[in-house]
């Protein structure tokens, strides 16, 4: 299967990395939730080259998860900023933040720690049941298809 054939398929997952299931484009995608918002910044951060961070960007543009803002005039110079949609993203980013932790960090602990600013203290992601707000796992939970997705 084609990379851009994702997209036509019957599976939110498929349809997620047919957008964000690139390495750079993750990686771009953490940079501005970290605050960079200018294509230099982010490049520099990454060392990517021009023409692969302005695909990614225009891909994400064009999908609705940033939307590009002129900040200044000749030459023209744009900014990112993360959308709705985008910054829907956010728990997707943290999950990876959390494995990423639990299985790489090194004996001093996680790179970078996030800090809740309304309750102050230092926190991890889990995942929740939105319902009854206990973590869920997988051994835990049973899928099943919405009548409408089932084809003939």
């Amino acid at each position: 299967m084609k990379w851009q054939e994702l997209a036509g398929q019957e599976c939110s997952i498929a349809r997620t990395l047919a957008v964000i299931g690139d390495r750079w484009t993750l990686m771009i995608l953490r940079d501005l939730f970290l605050g960079a918002s200018r294509f230099e910044e982010i490049q520099r951060s990454l060392t990517i080259s021009r023409t692969i961070l302005a695909a990614r960007l225009t891909l994400l543009e064009t999908e609705g998860v940033v939307r590009r803002l002129a900040y200044q005039q000749k030459p023209t110079r744009c900014k990112y900023k993360l959308t709705p949609k985008g910054i829907d993203l956010y728990p997707v980013l943290m999950a990876l933040v959390r494995w990423g932790d639990q299985h790489y960090a090194t004996e001093v602990g996680p790179p970078v720690i996030h800090h809740h600013q309304r309750c102050g203290h230092d926190f991890s992601a889990v995942l929740t049941c939105s319902e009854c707000g206990e973590p869920v796992s997988p051994y835990e939970t049973t899928v099943r298809f919405a009548p409408e997705a089932i084809t003939a």
